[in-house]
């Protein structure tokens, strides 16, 4: 198969980010080696790669433990003084964690699992909110050699039950509760719900954070603050394997059972230690703020582990972005003086929908760098969050990654060199990602041809398998295109050698007999000047096989008519072609969607289909889903 170079060297006289580049194409194992001497190892590898395709290993041989990178390694010098985490809840309240704050919690924490009974190799799981407590633990149970999972905290019982069966952990810590949108979620009722269905948990742990009454079953049940006090103040750290599981995260997919995503401790930690400097050029008076939760990759890659290994100050924020208004996001920046800003275009097209006079009360001053990840930015976005929020002088860092890959594949690179941006591209591979776009046969596309994106070398974040399944691993990743890492993403590169990325290949309608990706529909909606984000979803349909149905938001100062639907069909045309017309368009005020920012598109398809909408238990806000069905039922009788 031919494997074309993912940077045509004609296009790029920019000669750091490209001799980087070559540099990592020509030695790979050389260039990651040279990245790995970077972080601190109990013991040096005897093989930088061990690669079985599709397994790969990365530094094997060599030793080193997650909570000594991230926290020991910087109590030893002047950072110990150093700010690691600005904390705000929801209500208002606020903690600061410096560094060596930090390292006496992560010991304590991990005297409090070593004394429970967990040892090297134990599963454990975290069902805990946006609360300084989450990190904590995770760099505890590295400390100790358990192998975490983090479970999101807008899961029901039943999706926190699958994930901890799958997986057999030994204990569920958890929190009394939570605070989103000025209401107290019992989480401790969930984690009650979904002991009942799992065998292998022991004991559970909560945290105290609301203070609410909660019940607790004795002998299993147990309080973090009673045993922090038989806590011993230090506890060395596991050496562990390079090849060793760091954690266990499950990809929420569409359709079938979540895969448990492993990772592994040294590529993982050695990759994104060296993105997260090419990517954010961080320094040392950094102040860094990934909206995302924990419970997601991007949390675990953007405030625990790439962040703290840099000895970052970071922030964390445990409630909903709009809440108690539209400027509490931006009053966290200008207080805490963020200086990196990375957060999701969903998030972004929520506060297009207000405008940007709003903004101006807020002294924005310190941003340096803004970031995108979850999902494609459409253009429209891209230059309203450089305007308004960089005010045109903070570059725009547009990721691309997932679950799999463990850090951040396609970006701007200013910590190597600032290049051109390109409102709407990802940009660049990093070093040692070799991307390629290949159509149906695995053959290379056309400049700006959509196709597969795929990745052909193994690179040190690479998930190790699929927990307890290695040939689902093979399967879903390898056997589309032998050889080569399938993202299951469609993209284009342009002239430049510039990603484009349009959406999951799976997230497509089929409208007589033509293949159309959401994302690409959406965008289309969204350059639109009424239209401030738009979901699309299928229709099933007898004659066309599937219609396009559209949800709008509309900007402020543009009302719902006929004549705006009609307009924004029009305008689907223009941009896209007939086929692209929607059948129905609903005009709402606000999309069903998870509190990570995620639309929920099954549910929108559901109440399109007036089929039963299912679970909606990880929803940011129920009321939504009857705003869309109101909006349907509205249009239906001709309103």
């Amino acid at each position: 198969m031919p494997r074309s170079p993912s940077i045509d060297t004609k296009y790029w006289p920019h000669k750091k980010y490209f001799e980087v580049y070559h540099r990592s194409m020509e030695n790979p194992e050389g260039f990651w080696a040279e990245e790995a001497y970077k972080l601190p190892w109990f013991k040096t590898w005897d093989k930088v790669l061990d690669w079985k395709p599709p397994f790969a290993r990365w530094f094997v041989g060599g030793q080193l433990n997650a909570s000594y990178i991230c926290v020991d390694q910087h109590v030893k010098t002047w950072r110990k003084s150093k700010v690691a985490i600005y904390w705000e809840g929801e209500p208002g309240d606020t903690r600061v964690l410096s560094y060596s704050t930090l390292h006496r919690e992560v010991n304590r924490f991990a005297s409090v699992l070593k004394n429970i009974g967990i040892k090297r190799g134990d599963k454990v799981a975290l069902y805990l909110p946006m609360i300084p407590e989450l990190p904590i633990f995770m760099l505890a149970c590295g400390r100790i050699g358990a192998v975490h999972t983090v479970i999101f905290s807008g899961f029901s019982a039943q999706a926190l039950a699958d994930r901890i069966n799958d997986i057999g952990a030994k204990i569920l810590i958890t929190a009394d509760g939570s605070f989103r949108r000025g209401k107290l979620l019992n989480l401790k009722e969930i984690a009650d719900e979904t002991v009942k269905f799992t065998p292998t948990i022991k004991k559970v742990l909560v945290v105290k954070r609301t203070g609410s009454g909660v019940s607790m079953k004795e002998g299993r049940d147990l309080w973090l603050d009673d045993l922090l006090g038989e806590a011993e103040a230090h506890v060395p750290p596991e050496p562990m394997e390079s090849t060793d599981p760091l954690y266990i995260l499950y990809t929420s997919g569409t359709t079938g059972k979540p895969k448990g995503i492993v990772h592994s401790t040294g590529g993982y930690l050695v990759y994104n230690h060296a993105a997260y400097k090419w990517v954010f050029d961080i320094k040392e008076e950094s102040v860094y703020w990934c909206t995302a939760d924990v419970g997601w990759v991007t949390g675990h890659s953007s405030i625990v582990y790439a962040p703290l290994s840099h000895g970052a100050a970071i922030v964390m924020y445990e409630g909903a972005p709009d809440y108690p208004g539209i400027d509490r996001w931006w009053d966290i920046i200008e207080k805490y003086g963020v200086t990196i800003f990375y957060t999701s275009p969903t998030a972004i097209r929520l506060f297009m929908k207000y405008g940007a006079d709003w903004l101006k009360k807020y002294n924005l001053s310190t941003l340096e760098l803004l970031g995108s990840v979850g999902e494609a930015i459409n253009p429209e976005a891209w230059l309203w969050y450089y305007r308004n929020i960089g005010e045109e002088r903070c570059p725009i860092v547009d990721t691309w990654w997932q679950t799999e890959t463990g850090g951040i594949m396609i970006s701007a690179t200013p910590g190597i060199e600032q290049l051109p941006l390109k409102p709407g591209s990802t940009g660049l591979p990093l070093p040692g990602i070799e991307a390629m776009v290949v159509d149906e046969n695995g053959e290379p596309s056309l400049t700006s041809e959509k196709g597969y994106l795929v990745i052909n070398k193994p690179w040190p974040g690479m998930l190790l398998t699929i927990y307890g399944n290695p040939e689902r691993y093979a399967e879903a990743y390898w056997r589309k295109f032998p050889g080569q890492f399938y993202t299951g993403d469609y993209a284009t590169k342009d002239s430049d050698g510039y990603f484009w990325v349009l959406g999951r290949a799976d997230e497509v309608l089929k409208v007589a007999g033509h293949r159309i990706g959401t994302i690409e529909l959406e965008n289309a909606a969204i350059s639109h000047p009424a239209v401030a984000e738009a979901a699309v979803v299928g229709k099933t349909d007898p004659v066309k096989g599937e219609t396009i149905v559209t949800f709008a938001i509309l900007r402020e100062g543009f009302e719902a008519s006929p004549t705006l639907e009609q307009e924004i069909k029009k305008h689907y045309r223009r941009v896209i072609g007939p086929v692209a017309i929607p059948e129905e368009v609903y005009f709402v005020n606000r999309l069903p969607k998870t509190r990570s920012g995620k639309i929920m598109r099954r549910v929108l398809k559901a109440v399109a289909s007036d089929t039963d909408i299912g679970d909606v238990t990880t929803l940011e806000d129920e009321a939504s889903v009857e705003e869309v069905r109101k909006a349907y039922e509205e249009l239906k009788k001709g309103l």
